[in-house]
């Protein structure tokens, strides 16, 4: 769904061979999944990610948890230099936090809507430039690809099976079809990949 401003629909998560974007100890436990997103692919991948982005998206739970380490991350000279400018980045960004409980942005230039994610993302990219990047927020990720409003995805696959914790692709999805645009494997076996939506 291409319209006349061509700002993309971006998002992306990491996920385990069964498809968990967190482990069985429920939304907080990311213990799997650490020492791959901090390999040089997995850093990478998340330049490549943010370069072309404009606009932040977040849910409540991970902006307030982000906002509890990057902005450090940006002042921090002996960070990896491509933490540092995602984290940049991030500051800087234009921010849309969804939330249903927060009374006021916890960030600069953020703005809290409480409305379906599929009417703001597409109210966005009715207007500005630059990609729209959905950061890791895997309930307006759904919610975007229910709606068939995603244009790229950033997955970074790491080699072991949760067992548990939620999928971000469940029975319901609409059919679709999305074209490999990129792909790079770690030591670790973690495999990095961008797949645009094939319309």
């Amino acid at each position: 769904m291409t319209d006349s401003t061509g700002r993309r629909v971006t998002a992306n998560l990491s996920l385990t061979l069964d498809g968990r974007y967190h482990g069985a100890g429920g939304p907080g436990d990311f213990g799997t999944f650490i020492k791959y997103v901090t390999t040089d692919v997995a850093r990478d991948h998340m330049t490549r990610m943010w370069e072309g982005a404009t606009t932040a998206v977040l849910g409540r739970i991970n902006a307030e948890g982000f906002l509890a380490f990057w902005p450090s991350v940006a002042e921090d000279e002996n960070a990896d230099p491509r933490d540092r400018g995602y984290a940049k980045w991030l500051v800087d960004a234009e921010k849309v936090v969804f939330s249903t409980t927060l009374a006021e942005a916890p960030w600069e230039r953020t703005r809290l809507v409480n409305a379906p994610a599929a009417d703001v993302v597409a109210e966005l990219k009715a207007t500005g430039e630059g990609d729209i990047l959905v950061n890791s927020s895997a309930s307006v990720i759904k919610a975007l690809l229910s709606a068939d409003l995603l244009d790229r995805l950033y997955l970074l696959i790491i080699p072991e099976i949760a067992g548990g914790g939620r999928r971000l692709f469940e029975d319901g999805l609409p059919a679709s079809t999305w074209t490999l645009t990129h792909q790079e494997t770690g030591p670790l076996g973690e495999i990095a990949v961008v797949y645009d939506r094939a319309r």
